[in-house]
């Protein structure tokens, strides 16, 4: 058996090798008993994966209609807008209305099924560039793992739903590349955009904070200002502008859920001129107030 000189890392071969790093970031995960879920025109800027353990609820994408079976998931991109209901308790046409409580252990699941969603979901970021790809929803068809992952999750949930040990966010994150690995290869087109593009999204993501011209970030990569914003809207089938107005509300989003932060403390962190102008582009980019985020009354 032939090897090679230097092996420092424990591998014989030669043959070098490259691989694709994803990081989840788990922002949430739950599994609710919802009498209402009537919820329209939601946009936001983390991945989402339901399932509902009974018939009744509905989403709507654009001109797609889901009725949910239970032998399927829904993975709903970043940015996408779409709409819910639960068919037995439809009342609102318009805003997001949102009836329920966590499904705990003491609970009958047969005294309520024919009245209630049993509905599980998780919220969670990929990072650049795998949370900017197209927008839409993807029905999944649930294999034996995906079963036996959601049962294990569901479970544990009714028992369990703030400090999860380290078996449950294994297998949470397994059940969660193990869905997104079923979506079609067209998603993911975002990973093989122009090197100069992917030199400009890390400098985005790591200066979201700061103001950012398409000048400054065009001088990056050693482009003029326009052809580095044509290239752009061709790699990414957005706009430069747009991009950053949607990274930026995606850090709002992060700092709501995860910091103490208020409107105001967002607004000037994020780079924008008042208060007005960064509620009026939140507004534009996920369908609801600053406000009414902040104050979780969405799911």
């Amino acid at each position: 058996m032939k090897y090679t000189k230097n092996i420092e890392l424990g591998d014989p071969s030669s043959n070098k090798q490259n691989f694709i790093d994803i990081k989840i970031k788990l922002l949430c995960c739950r599994y609710w008993l919802l009498d209402m879920w009537d919820c329209h025109d939601m946009v936001f800027p983390f991945w989402r994966v339901y399932w509902n353990k009974n018939y009744g609820g509905t989403l709507k994408h654009k001109e797609d209609v889901f009725e949910m079976s239970p032998d399927s998931i829904y993975i709903i991109a970043p940015f996408t807008s779409f709409s819910s209901e639960f068919q037995k308790n439809h009342v609102y046409n318009n805003g997001i209305h949102v009836s329920g409580r966590h499904l705990t252990d003491d609970i009958v699941e047969a005294d309520l099924e024919e009245k209630c969603l049993f509905h599980f979901f998780t919220h969670f970021n990929l990072g650049v560039p795998f949370d900017h790809v197209y927008p839409g929803i993807y029905k999944i068809e649930l294999t034996d793992y995906l079963k036996d992952r959601l049962l294990y999750l569901t479970e544990r949930l009714k028992i369990e739903n703030t400090d999860f040990k380290l078996t449950f966010n294994l297998k949470l994150q397994s059940f969660i590349k193990e869905a997104i690995s079923n979506i079609g290869s067209e998603l993911w087109k975002a990973i093989n955009i122009d090197e100069r593009v992917l030199k400009v999204l890390r400098h985005v993501e790591i200066n979201i904070d700061s103001k950012l011209s398409n000048a400054a970030l065009a001088d990056i990569v050693n482009m003029a200002p326009n052809s580095f914003a044509r290239l752009f809207r061709q790699e990414m089938s957005i706009t430069l502008h747009n991009f950053i107005q949607k990274r930026k509300i995606a850090r709002a989003c992060d700092l709501f859920e995860h910091t103490d932060k208020t409107i105001e403390d967002v607004t000037y962190d994020l780079g924008f001129s008042d208060r007005y102008h960064f509620s009026r582009v939140f507004k534009s980019t996920t369908g609801i107030t600053p406000a009414v985020y902040k104050s979780g009354r969405y799911t």
